[in-house]
């Protein structure tokens, strides 16, 4: 039981329930603001799409390529970690078929005002309820992301905690609207978004326990190549459709290169 007890343990899980419980801003902030301001939200997730794309391929990949390096054979080590990268995106993709279209956040539709009024209240309950329950479904393989990725070098799960955070306070306003709408309880509709976030740190810490018995450097080395491929996918399948349906394209681009650019200078000052 050491390593629960070990500094590396308690940073990662530190930063797996921060990026989780970031779905609860979300729900405060879909309270404070009437309107959802889509340039803000726009250019913020190409911002995070663009440091996960950055960090996967120029930081996670070759990280854990050169960890199965002083293990294997460098061609070896290319094809696993390779391999491992797209298990990585399989698995996100896997946990996407599985849940259905209206109630997936990949698929979500965020806010308009708050002060509309109150139609189909069962029915906006009912979304709301499945809407937290795919988001914690989503949130298990994201807080395998951010812990792995902190277990192995803690600046690195520093920024990988923030990106996920980032792109979960959406999602906790996508699940707060519909449930205050319904109820008109503002408590009970950020109790609903604060808990769906807690999947993010229970996903971290039963694939540690789970995987703790077999974690060596290697088994280390697949599980961040694995984290890089579902960084990538929720890049791509979910913060830039998202940014481009609510905003300008230009502005979600830009985002994406701010992005990049930041995490670029980010490695360079950490090097």
């Amino acid at each position: 039981m050491s390593e629960l007890s070990s500094p590396a343990f308690g940073t990662a899980l530190t930063l797996t329930l921060l990026a989780g419980l970031s779905t609860g801003i979300g729900s405060a902030l879909a309270f404070l603001v009437k309107h959802t301001n889509k340039r803000f939200l726009t250019f913020s997730l190409g911002f995070s799409a663009g440091i996960m794309l950055y960090v996967s391929f120029v930081e996670i990949i070759p990280e854990a390529q050169e960890s199965m390096h002083a293990i294997l054979p460098e061609s070896s080590a290319a094809w696993i970690a390779t391999a491992a990268f797209f298990g990585g995106i399989a698995l996100i993709w896997l946990i996407d078929q599985l849940v259905p279209e209206v109630e997936n956040p990949h698929e979500m539709s965020l806010i308009g005002e708050m002060e509309t009024g109150m139609p189909e209240e069962q029915k906006l309950y009912r979304m709301g309820l499945f809407t937290a329950m795919a988001i914690a479904i989503h949130n298990f393989p994201e807080g395998l992301a951010v812990f792995f990725s902190a277990l192995s070098d803690q600046n690195l799960g520093i920024v990988i905690a923030t990106t996920i955070a980032l792109h979960n306070i959406p999602e906790g306003m996508a699940v707060a609207v519909p449930v205050y709408f319904a109820t008109r309880n503002r408590m009970k509709a950020f109790s609903f978004s604060f808990l769906s976030g807690l999947a993010e740190p229970a996903g971290g810490l039963i694939g540690f326990l789970l995987l703790k018995p077999f974690l060596t450097p290697l088994v280390l080395s697949v599980i961040l190549a694995g984290v890089a491929g579902i960084m990538v996918y929720i890049s791509l399948d979910e913060l830039l459709p998202t940014a481009e349906e609510y905003g300008e394209h230009h502005l979600a681009i830009s985002g994406l290169i701010v992005g990049m650019g930041v995490m670029a200078v980010s490695l360079l000052l950490l090097a």
